[in-house]
């Protein structure tokens, strides 16, 4: 009995020692992809923009710094090659896995690296620009990392602004509150003279939920049916109220314009907001592809010209 005693307790020492070394994963579900791997992709951008500001400042090429030196080649290929990785970032997201990059891990890529390119890009000119397909090729490279930040200060604000904006409802149930109070409104005007069911014709056929694309991005709406309809309607309840002859059903209406433009405000928000993440991508994905044919042509003039 005696010698089977320490073999019995080694292993309850075992897999107390165990549970005493080993720890629980670090839980990374909830890291933003700006904070990825503890910003491991901004250390690299930020080392990748100081190697390259030194080496330029160190070198003193005759007759100056330009894209055709042996630094401005090295810079102008490790460039290139990065406009056309970063580019895949729309690829990546349709390809379902981790491997080789995690999604979140290639949009932090993405950002960090393509501000990366205004250090790397600029000191491959050698600050050399002019009215050529080169220039060409830098400025739209400077445009698409400008939208870039805009588009990452979206991401970063919009989608809580959209949650408090939308509350419980959805988007659906948004445009079917305007439909009932339609509705409502419909059978409210029935009783009325001409005049005023006019002024609810008013709101019912001349009010536009989304409009154009500048009522979408600006919120004004002051010409619309509904607002126009809630002013008239509303200057006659007070005109009543003062001569003492309040109709009831003047302020059944004007109680009803009034919740409509309410939903109509809260919708409207909603795809004010929704816009300007559209047109974020109507400006970024264009001017992207834009530059990849520009980089072609600098890539192709300076191998035929140079």
């Amino acid at each position: 009995m005696a010698s089977t005693a320490p073999a019995s307790k080694a292993p309850a020492r075992k897999a107390m020692t165990g549970k005493a070394v080993n720890r629980a994963p670090r839980d990374t579900a909830h890291e933003g992809f700006l904070n990825h791997k503890r910003g491991r992709w901004a250390k690299v951008a930020i080392t990748l923009s100081v190697v390259a500001l030194g080496a330029y400042l160190l070198t003193d090429p005759v007759p100056r710094h330009n894209g055709g030196t042996w630094l401005g080649y090295l810079l102008g290929t490790i460039g290139a090659g990065m406009i056309v990785w970063l580019s895949l970032l729309g690829v990546r997201k349709r390809v379902i896995g981790s491997k080789p990059f995690s999604l979140k891990g290639w949009t932090s890529a993405h950002v960090y690296l393509g501000l990366s390119l205004i250090v790397v890009g600029t000191l491959h000119t050698g600050f050399q620009l002019g009215w050529n397909v080169h220039t060409l090729a830098w400025a739209l490279m400077m445009i698409v990392i400008l939208s870039g930040l805009w588009g990452i200060s979206l991401y970063a604000t919009l989608p809580e602004r959209l949650s408090a904006n939308r509350g419980e409802v959805t988007q659906l149930q948004m445009l079917e509150a305007i439909r009932t109070l339609d509705r409502q409104l419909d059978t409210a005007a029935q009783p009325l003279d001409a005049e005023d069911a006019a002024l609810v014709r008013m709101s019912l056929e001349e009010c536009r939920i989304a409009g154009s694309l500048g009522q979408r991005l600006s919120g004004n709406y002051a010409k619309d049916g509904n607002i126009r309809a809630l002013a008239a309607i509303t200057e006659k309840v007070m005109t009543g109220r003062r001569t003492g002859r309040v109709d009831d059903r003047l302020q059944q209406i004007e109680f009803l314009l009034e919740r409509k433009e309410a939903a109509l405000a809260q919708a409207r928000r909603h795809i004010r907001m929704k816009t300007q993440l559209e047109l974020w991508l109507y400006v970024h994905v264009p001017v992207t592809l834009a530059l990849l044919a520009a980089l072609l042509a600098h890539i192709i003039s300076v191998f035929l010209y140079w």
